[in-house]
């Protein structure tokens, strides 16, 4: 049972130690004192002192509250996970408290559900990245449309008008495709009691009428 007991202060030691060294590391890449790297947090809307953060890289500080990783990680230009997780650097880590020590790859990856773990929920991302690749699809359909349109008008003969119309109409059914399955998945994310992230202004006809945003009163405003 002792062995046990250590084992959770050496995994909580180990995440702050990865923290405050990748820290360390970034803030002195990037030429700055632990000065500096207080007046950006301060900058950003939440102060942390330089005291602190020398503690803190130093490991006499106590804790380590998650709000201060987020902010730390921008202001060093980087991610949270990457402060946790310094791949490259740190070979090993802990997931966990009584777990082995696995690759720092690994776990950042199942840390940030790249790499699924057996029976943990994913939530919506799943939903989410589907969209974001649809959205890109519709995009990129929507340009080709308009490039083969433009070179249907400059066609100096019949056969390239043709085949600049033929592929008009190809990247005009991709996009309707992508345009639809767009539709039905916001459907279902609402439908699921989530809100579907923004479209771009170019896909603004994806949602039906009751969707859509009051444009007339955005405008008088």
């Amino acid at each position: 049972m002792d062995d046990e007991e250590d084992d959770f202060p050496e995994w909580v030691d180990r995440v702050k130690a990865n923290v405050a060294g990748e820290v360390r590391r970034r803030r002195k890449e990037m030429g700055w004192s632990a000065q500096d790297l207080a007046d950006q947090c301060e900058q950003l809307g939440h102060p942390i002192p330089r005291n602190v953060i020398a503690n803190m890289e130093s490991g006499r500080r106590a804790s380590l509250p998650l709000v201060d990783v987020m902010v730390l990680a921008a202001a060093l230009e980087t991610y949270p996970a990457c402060l946790i997780f310094p791949v490259g650097y740190v070979d090993q880590t802990q997931e966990l408290p009584f777990q082995s020590l696995v690759p720092t790859w690994d776990a950042l990856r199942r840390f940030t559900g790249e790499q699924e773990v057996p029976g943990h929920d994913l939530g919506l991302v799943p939903f989410f990245e589907a969209h974001a690749s649809l959205v890109s699809t519709a995009l990129a359909a929507l340009e080709e449309e308009e490039q083969a349109r433009f070179a249907a008008k400059a066609a100096t003969g019949r056969a390239q008008q043709e085949e600049a119309e033929r592929k008009r109409s190809e990247y005009a059914d991709q996009a309707i495709s992508a345009k639809y399955r767009l539709r039905h998945l916001r459907r279902e994310l609402r439908e699921d009691g989530a809100t579907p992230p923004d479209l771009p202004p170019a896909l603004h006809d994806v949602d039906p009428p009751e969707w859509a945003p009051d444009t007339a009163t955005e405008e008088r405003l």
